[in-house]
């Protein structure tokens, strides 16, 4: 059964969701109402490039609060897998478990990828920026991680 993803845009309403953190929160879209927020999809807990992109974010966390804006990575991982991750890394922010993968479908990120001509479906590697009001300021797709929370920041200083 073939379904058709969001597409979502800038300027419009981030859709709402609810998960639970590596904390044992349970976190929703309002908890971060009135600050921008980073959000941002990653496909797997402890692999190369996903272990970068949490690396950089936990090492601008406090630039980012300057901005008065959260992080919060999100997988589809379990929240087990998390906690292991984050104390790993040391990550200062929250990472949300989509087990069920009703965010990543929201968000139009769960895809069809490809490796050595393998079909499968996973998370594309996106961004979004959410500003104060809820309403998505800017994504960024297929997102390559060098440098990223690098433009991210920048990004959020502009809101």
């Amino acid at each position: 059964m073939e379904k058709t993803m969001p597409v979502l845009k800038e300027g419009s309403k981030a859709p709402a969701f609810k998960m639970q953190t590596q904390n044992g929160d349970t976190i929703s879209l309002k908890d971060y109402a009135g600050a921008p927020l980073v959000l941002y999809f990653y496909p797997k807990d402890d692999t190369p490039g996903c272990t970068t992109e949490a690396c950089n974010f936990r090492d601008n966390l406090p630039k980012f609060k300057k901005s008065k804006a959260a992080i919060l990575g999100v997988s589809r991982d379990a929240v087990d897998k998390h906690v292991k991750f984050a104390q790993k890394y040391d990550l200062n922010f929250p990472l949300a478990a989509d087990d069920d993968g009703t965010v990543t479908e929201k968000y139009g990120v769960w895809v069809e990828k490809s490796l050595y001509g393998k079909k499968y479906m996973g998370i594309e590697r996106t961004t979004f920026l959410i500003d104060a009001d809820g309403k998505i300021a800017k994504i960024w797709n297929k997102v390559k991680v060098a440098g990223h929370a690098d433009e991210v920041l920048e990004a959020v200083k502009a809101l």
